[in-house]
């Protein structure tokens, strides 16, 4: 396999992606916008190094769409913060014009990102979503990646201060919401895993 750069990943053109990406940006914040493109770029180099064949579009829109649950004007009182993101991507995915089944495969994808393992054969961009992200939020499997390719990625998007943003929003989600994959997750000790983060705070 020749060298992996932020630059050779398949990183769609579509008017879908496009879009996602405005929406992605007028809602979430720098820090959560750039955790949202890592996130694709280590799934997408998940992929290619592991070969495992996905859709780069529907990839990249979950990736943008999966934590748009935690933002206030998205944000659920009832519902775990994956499964309202879910929501809010099959609604984008409508006025995209995505046909039925396609868009309730972004939301099964962006749900699943929160399960503790996805089966690759069965949902592809689930798994190494759930992976990217697991990779982003507590460094599991960071040490996969070439440096290099690490540094690219954190270069071009900083982490600036996601991990406080982050847990905040975990908790915050704990608190409303106490049968939660969120909440879960901070029972089980998510802050002590994001403080030792390899890339950082």
């Amino acid at each position: 396999m020749s060298r992996l750069s932020l630059d050779a990943l398949p990183v769609p053109d579509s008017a879908a992606s496009a879009a996602a990406l405005e929406v992605a940006t007028a809602y979430l914040s720098p820090a959560l916008l750039h955790h949202s493109l890592r996130a694709y770029a280590w799934a997408a180099a998940r992929g290619t190094m592991d070969g495992i064949p996905f859709d780069p579009e529907l990839l990249y829109v979950a990736a943008l769409h999966h934590d748009i649950g935690l933002v206030p004007e998205f944000d659920s009182h009832t519902a775990a913060f994956e499964e309202a993101s879910g929501h809010v991507a099959r609604v984008f995915a409508a006025g995209a014009g995505w046909p039925a089944r396609r868009r309730e495969r972004l939301a099964d994808v962006i749900v699943r990102h929160m399960a503790p393992e996805v089966d690759a054969a069965a949902d592809p961009e689930g798994h190494l979503l759930a992976r990217a992200t697991a990779t982003e939020i507590v460094g599991k499997e960071a040490d996969d990646y070439p440096a290099g390719f690490r540094d690219e990625v954190l270069e071009r998007h900083p982490r600036l201060d996601l991990a406080e943003q982050f847990l905040a929003c975990f908790e915050a989600q704990a608190a409303r919401k106490p049968g939660s994959s969120a909440a879960g997750a901070v029972r089980s000790g998510l802050a002590g895993r994001m403080a030792s983060h390899p890339f950082g705070p």
